[in-house]
């Protein structure tokens, strides 16, 4: 669930943090959003070399298959576009694409019949065991110019960033909240 920006003030407020300076203008490359929304493009795009050029899969395709790729069970659609933050259109689309090229299949989801969940095929699951090892490196080198220390440092404060925004943070969290 997002939460707005004034949960968000009430949390910190909670947390007896004080608040921000007050700012004469935004600088906008100062901007924590503006920044994150950057890096990810960024680091989104150099991911894509990977899946791309070798494979003709877009952004949005890449998506599902990492999605189905690390559950060990098929999802719905839906899942797949609340956990990437994905609008369903783009995912129904890059569904579509994968259905029509063998790497994804419908089952029939057992508690109810008239919803058809996602998952790999064997072709599907192949892509991602080929990929996922090279999309890894790929976030090596990415992260290269960080010591051991500053990358756990990076993904504590970014996971305090997520907890503060209640987003999940796992595949087990949100299988056993049965979220998304």
């Amino acid at each position: 669930m997002a939460r707005t920006s004034s949960d968000i003030a009430l949390k910190t407020r909670e947390a007896g943090e004080a608040s921000p300076r007050p700012r004469s203008r935004l600088d906008l490359f100062k901007f924590v959003p503006f920044r994150l929304n950057r890096l990810a493009a960024e680091v989104s795009s150099a991911l894509a070399v990977e899946y791309q050029e070798r494979h003709g899969l877009d952004i949005p395709a890449w998506r599902v298959i990492a999605t189905l790729g690390f559950r060990n069970d098929a999802c719905s659609a839906q899942y797949i576009s609340q956990c990437t933050r994905t609008h369903k259109s783009t995912i129904s689309r890059a569904v579509t694409m994968l259905l029509q090229n063998g790497l994804i299949e419908r089952v029939e989801n057992e508690a109810d019949r008239r919803e058809f969940r996602l998952q790999l095929t064997k072709k599907g699951r192949a892509l991602y065991e080929e990929l996922f090892p090279q999309l890894l490196r790929r976030e090596d080198e990415i992260l290269a110019c960080l010591s051991a220390q500053e990358r756990k440092q990076l993904s504590a404060l970014l996971g305090k960033i997520e907890e503060s925004l209640d987003l999940i943070q796992t595949s087990e969290e949100a299988d056993a909240k049965q979220a998304y």
